[in-house]
């Protein structure tokens, strides 16, 4: 699944919300009959997670993790803890829990945000602190690609020496 671009949606008074339909549309050619709800680690947002990514989340979280590290088991605790999970309604729509959505200060306007294998839900006041400004950005990706491209011929070459 690719989730991909923003939309602002409004929550009824029962904090209902309407999956846009680019994204219910994604959802609706797999298995995804629930969803996984949590307060982003990073960002006051909301990520909506399918069940299968969040089980690998989980999954790759664990294995990083010791169980008999006291540390590392409160750290999973709090990931697993603050998730819910959440369903569509035949309409469309999901709940969000009060919980969640006072963790963000959702009101009643949102954005959705496409993340690719995830979906960010953000208050709408919010929103423009989950981007960069455009130099930022364009910096910010010109970095990273060059460096993927420096650490790709790097390899090559220690490939090639041995």
């Amino acid at each position: 699944m690719r989730f991909i671009g923003k939309t602002e949606a409004k929550l009824d008074s029962k904090g209902r919300v309407f999956l846009p339909a680019t994204f219910r549309k994604e959802l609706q050619g797999s298995t995804a009959d629930k969803l996984v709800l949590r307060k982003d680690v990073f960002s006051d947002c909301l990520v909506l997670y399918t069940d299968d990514v969040w089980n690998n989340q989980m999954e790759t979280l664990r294995n990083k993790l010791n169980r008999w590290n006291k540390a590392h088991q409160q750290v999973f605790r709090q990931f697993v803890a603050e998730a819910e999970i959440v369903q569509l309604d035949a309409s469309g729509r999901i709940l969000l829990p009060k919980r969640c959505m006072q963790s963000v200060n959702i009101d009643q306007n949102v954005i959705f945000i496409g993340m690719g294998d995830t979906i960010e839900i953000w208050p709408k006041p919010e929103e423009p602190t989950a981007f960069l400004d455009d130099n930022t950005f364009s910096y910010a990706i010109e970095s990273l690609m060059a460096e993927d491209k420096r650490q790709t011929k790097e390899n090559d070459q220690k490939e090639m020496e041995e």
